[in-house]
């Protein structure tokens, strides 16, 4: 991987969410009180808890988070994003939460500066999850608590390929989706013992998805007839189904948690 490579994924990431930026924030499925309570759940904030939330995209969970800790950080790299958190924060009272843009691999705090470290939804972006992983690890303090959330990718190798495939058509900013014990295994290999699990899934219209996204080429109604085709075998590993309202899919996602030692 050259550096050259990386900078031409990060515009690709900060292209795909300005676009992005207002949709995804208006998102129910992503943004509900219903599912950031599972990352609240997952960090149990206290009231002098400091919490970092990277990748904090239109800032639902840090507001969410506000509600318990003492200080709130999250940290994008895309300003468009930004704009929304703060939007949402000012609607909700939030205004001594900070906002800051920058990269999840290097944010500017020292060791152990949190108590509670939390990214969800971003991890199948990145090129070097280990690396931002790493990064989680070193911003929280002994005794703090880290929380991971993502989508993942079926176990069966040639769906979740088929399904890598479809998401960077959708979403050229796109890595992959890992499978559940690739997520795992990133905890037990920082010495974090295994994680608690919470599973949930997040569901969309094909039609209403592909409306939402800025695929490869602007081919929405292509993107519709990928995930179409899928409903026989279930090629993409994500339970596409026919529904009188069009075929529908279910993104299976899990929170990953545990204590730094």
């Amino acid at each position: 991987m050259t550096i050259n490579d990386i900078t031409a994924h990060d515009r690709a990431i900060v292209d795909q969410f300005t676009r992005q930026a207002a949709g995804f924030a208006a998102a129910p499925e992503l943004h509900g009180d219903d599912v950031t309570a599972l990352i609240v759940e997952a960090a149990n904030p206290g009231p002098r808890d400091r919490v970092i939330d990277l990748a904090c995209g239109p800032g639902s969970v840090a507001c969410a988070l506000a509600r318990c800790a003492t200080h709130v950080v999250g940290l994008d790299a895309t300003a468009a994003m930004l704009d929304q958190a703060r939007t949402r924060a000012e609607k909700q009272g939030f205004a001594d939460i900070e906002w800051l843009e920058g990269s999840i691999y290097d944010a500017p705090y020292p060791d152990g500066w949190f108590d509670i470290c939390t990214c969800r939804f971003a991890f199948h972006h990145l090129q070097d999850p280990v690396r931002a992983f790493g990064e989680m690890v070193r911003l929280t303090a002994p005794g703090g608590r880290i929380v991971l959330c993502d989508g993942l990718a079926s176990d069966d190798r040639q769906k979740a390929e088929a399904f890598n495939r479809m998401e960077r058509l959708r979403d050229p900013s796109t890595v992959a989706f890992r499978t559940f014990e690739t997520l795992r295994t990133l905890f037990i290999e920082a010495g974090l013992g295994e994680p608690e699990i919470r599973m949930f899934q997040v569901s969309y219209l094909a039609a209403d998805l592909a409306e939402k996204s800025f695929p490869e080429g602007g081919d929405r109604s292509g993107l519709v007839a990928l995930i179409e085709a899928s409903v026989d075998g279930d090629r993409l590993g994500v339970g596409a189904q026919k529904t009188e309202a069009g075929v529908r899919i279910a993104y299976r996602s899990a929170v990953l948690s545990a204590i730094k030692s």
